[in-house]
């Protein structure tokens, strides 16, 4: 099996992605619960629609080196690829949550994803990359 290779553009900077990804993150003061956040990819095409998600996840994470996720909802990946001039690792697991995606960052960072499958409508997916980053509600304590 080979590898995908998206190659970055040559520049000193980091590359910004090609299409905004539609993601939705807690941020780091707030973060709680199981998930980090949510994404609604465009295709089924992991090594297509990854690129653009890990250009944005490298500020949160630093370079990623690992991505974990359900197959459910993908079309067959390559075991690696290569974005940004990284290899990234990427592994298929049946998580007991469904659709969602574990993104390793090269400092021990983790990111933890619900991935809103890309055939989802507008409305619906709106209101799940909402859900996914709406405040915990405050739980009362009783003395």
């Amino acid at each position: 099996m080979t590898s995908a290779q998206i190659h970055p553009h040559s520049a000193r900077h980091r590359v910004p992605p090609d299409y905004t990804p539609r993601l939705r993150l807690k941020p780091k003061a707030e973060r709680g619960g199981y998930l980090d956040g949510a994404w609604w990819p465009r295709s089924s095409g992991l090594t297509a629609e990854l690129p653009d998600l890990l250009a944005v996840l490298t500020v949160r994470l630093g370079p990623v080196w690992r991505v974990v996720y359900d197959p459910t909802g993908w079309s067959p990946a390559p075991r690696q690829m290569t974005a940004n001039g990284h290899a990234i690792r990427l592994d298929a697991y049946p998580f007991e949550l469904w659709n969602t995606m574990y993104v390793f960052g090269s400092d021990s960072s983790l990111t933890v994803l619900q991935v809103i499958p890309s055939a989802t409508n507008q409305p619906a997916a709106h209101a799940a990359l909402m859900a996914a980053v709406a405040p915990e509600p405050a739980v009362a304590t009783s003395r």
